[in-house]
């Protein structure tokens, strides 16, 4: 039954909506420093993820200054050393190991988007090479976060890390600032562990870039597109 004084709040659902549909992926970001009071804040919202028996299997390395620089310096010397690269590899897999319709469209075309607004041509390896090495750069922004678990855990902790993931940025959009998650990371789990002084059992789980846009950067006009609700919901009466 429907309680009373339930009617809802126009101007929260809005600010709600907002922070969620306004989310992408920002790739270029202004240098203003946040302060720590607003990551302290935007970790405890996001702490507020569901998770199974309230496990909560997030563990947050945030690094800014030096500590970001070295971090980003130690993984782009392994990812641009020829001899060393192919010997980095992910933990675990994030993407399927063969791609199939519909999801190759849809990699393929935000990938061609972005390559296009920054004028990078289909089979230039240099220009597509140092783009993906932004990623590790963090996109400049002035806060580099690293997610790790226990390995120990299970599936259903990766689900709930899901959402913890996205209650962060949607709880950074809240505050005006803008955010990029990067399973790229992943690749470096070794370099990140030696850097970080991981304990064995903590596993890589991807890394974030957080910070306020840069409204001049190209690639962050880029607005990818959702499938409407038609298309992927099945209403069983």
């Amino acid at each position: 039954m429907k309680p009373e004084n339930s009617a809802p709040d126009a101007a929260a659902i809005a600010a709600v909506d907002a922070a969620i549909t306004s989310r992408r992926s920002v790739r270029a970001y202004l240098p203003d420093a946040v302060p720590r009071s607003t990551i302290d804040a935007i970790l405890g919202v996001a702490s507020r993820a569901p998770s199974g028996t309230n496990a909560q299997p997030w563990h947050v390395h945030v690094l800014t200054g030096a500590a970001r620089q070295r971090l980003s310096e130690a993984i782009l010397e392994a990812y641009r050393n020829p001899e060393t690269a192919q010997g980095h590899y992910e933990e675990y897999a994030y993407y399927p190991k063969e791609w199939f319709s519909p999801y190759l469209d849809r990699r393929r075309k935000v990938g061609w988007d972005l390559y296009g607004l920054l004028r990078i041509q289909k089979g230039d390896k240099e220009k597509i090479s140092a783009q993906n090495a932004r990623n590790y750069a963090f996109f400049d922004a002035p806060v580099g976060l690293i997610f790790t678990i226990d390995r120990r855990l299970g599936q259903g902790s990766w689900l709930d890390y899901g959402m913890f993931l996205q209650n962060i940025m949607i709880a950074a959009r809240a505050r005006g600032l803008d955010t990029c998650p990067q399973a790229a990371f992943t690749r470096f789990h070794r370099v990140i562990s030696a850097q970080l002084a991981l304990p064995a059992e903590q596993m890589v789980v991807c890394g974030m870039s957080l910070g306020w846009a840069d409204p001049a950067a190209v690639e962050n006009s880029l607005t990818t597109e959702r499938e409407a609700v038609a298309q992927f919901t099945r209403y069983i009466e």
